[in-house]
């Protein structure tokens, strides 16, 4: 590539280009795969992903349509915004349940081995503790899990994406 076409490519990543069906946009859900007008509609996909998107073009704004979750973004003319919502309820208790779950059952078994305490010479008297350790690390992975689903984490879709990628391969 000459020096002329670098700088010429280079321009042209800096202008704003407004958001239409005849386009190729970066994912904003798996932010890997590129999104594309679908024939004969007015929705965009994701090659990678294979999400679909409806679009206001006036607002130049885009929403997954095949997710429970109600996400949407705003093209500013090179990236992804995305849109906020007033669902500061929904997502105040998700947070308010993820702490509970991930803090109370890890306590009620910690407090559970202080109240009756092993002996103390006993081979199994690292046990109580452990077992806490091992919930708050399984009840930690769960919420995790959940949350990386609920706001559909770039990394996490990607991998799993590619996990599901290669199980098909394998089959």
């Amino acid at each position: 590539m000459s020096r002329t076409e670098f700088r010429a490519n280079k321009t042209a990543s800096r202008e704003l280009r407004p958001l239409n069906f005849q386009g190729q946009y970066l994912c904003p859900v798996c932010r890997h795969g590129q999104i594309a007008g679908l024939t004969l509609m007015d929705a965009f996909a994701c090659d990678f992903c294979r999400h679909i998107f409806t679009a206001n073009l006036n607002d130049q704004s885009l929403q997954v349509v095949d997710s429970s979750q109600p996400m949407s973004w705003r093209w500013n003319g090179r990236t992804w915004q995305v849109a906020h919502r007033d669902e500061f309820n929904l997502t105040a208790v998700i947070w308010i349940v993820s702490t509970v779950l991930v803090v109370l059952p890890p306590a009620l078994v910690w407090l559970s081995a202080y109240t009756f305490p092993p002996l103390p010479d006993s081979a199994w008297a690292w046990f109580p503790l452990a077992w806490a350790i091992g919930t708050f690390t399984i009840h930690f992975l769960m919420v995790f899990w959940l949350m990386a689903e609920h706001y559909q984490l770039p990394l996490y879709v990607a991998s799993k994406i590619r996990l599901q990628q290669l199980f098909r391969q394998r089959q």
